[in-house]
């Protein structure tokens, strides 16, 4: 069973719902002065309700649904469709304006694996997905760049960086670091030490969409709709930097 073409209209057009939502909401609490912790609150609350809201509307009923900001029902385990979403990624990023570096991330997947998905990058108006995939990025500059986060870089992008002599960039949340690689703002993502499947599975299907290579960092694949939803680690680069990057991690595991 594949997508349908519906299915990632569906990805692209939830997603970008759900971003107006927030940069609306965003302006709209800004001006009024309200804390970072309600800011983020809100965010996360109304862009997962908007986004259940629109998905139940449009999806097969026996489709199931798995939100980082929502209940985990276990009889998704027994679905063979499994909408995986992140309505806020990078909460942080998102209460602080202008901070653009946070995602709204929509996914589907049938048995397990990423066949259509959407990242939508609010604060910049641009929204990845997996059709139409994403055009390649320019030429890569002859030293790398490797995309890590601003406060505490993971044991692998360190790992890496230092392996291939890279650049560290630094960015906010997962799907903005993902779609740097696409954007052609960086060469390699790689995270190790804790995410969940909601983090990583729409930015996996759209980096793979556009040819990207994506795995763990053991190069084996990332699979969802697990019992325990944390996936911890994850590899998105340019495929011509993917055999060297698995032999790092493979002399050099990262814990």
């Amino acid at each position: 069973m594949s997508a349908t073409p519906q299915d990632h209209q569906t990805c692209i057009d939830v997603a970008e719902a759900a971003g107006s939502l927030l940069v609306s909401l965003r302006e709209k609490l800004t001006a009024e002065g309200v804390d970072g912790k309600t800011l983020k609150d809100e965010g996360d609350r109304q862009a997962h309700e908007l986004i259940m809201e629109k998905l139940r509307a449009v999806v097969p009923a026996d489709d199931a649904i798995l939100s980082e900001e929502g209940a985990d029902d276990l009889a998704r385990l027994n679905a063979e469709r499994v909408w995986i979403v992140d309505p806020l990624d990078g909460t942080r990023e998102f209460s602080e304006p202008p901070r653009s570096d946070w995602a709204v991330h929509i996914a589907l997947t049938i048995g397990g694996i990423p066949v259509a998905g959407a990242v939508a990058l609010p604060a910049l108006g641009e929204t990845l997905s997996t059709v139409p995939a994403p055009a390649p990025p320019p030429p890569m500059p002859e030293r790398p760049r490797v995309v890590v986060s601003r406060t505490r870089p993971p044991a692998a992008a360190e790992i890496l960086a230092e392996a291939l002599g890279a650049e560290l960039v630094q960015m906010g949340s997962a799907g903005a670091k993902s779609m740097s690689v696409l954007r052609g703002e960086s060469d390699v993502y790689a995270h190790s030490g804790g995410q969940y499947e909601w983090d990583s599975c729409a930015p996996a299907a759209v980096a793979a969409a556009a040819g990207m290579h994506v795995s763990r960092v053991d190069g084996s694949p990332m699979l969802y709709n697990n019992e325990n939803p944390y996936l911890p680690d994850l590899l998105i680069c340019r495929p011509e930097l993917a055999e060297r990057a698995l032999e790092v991690f493979q002399a050099n595991p990262p814990e």
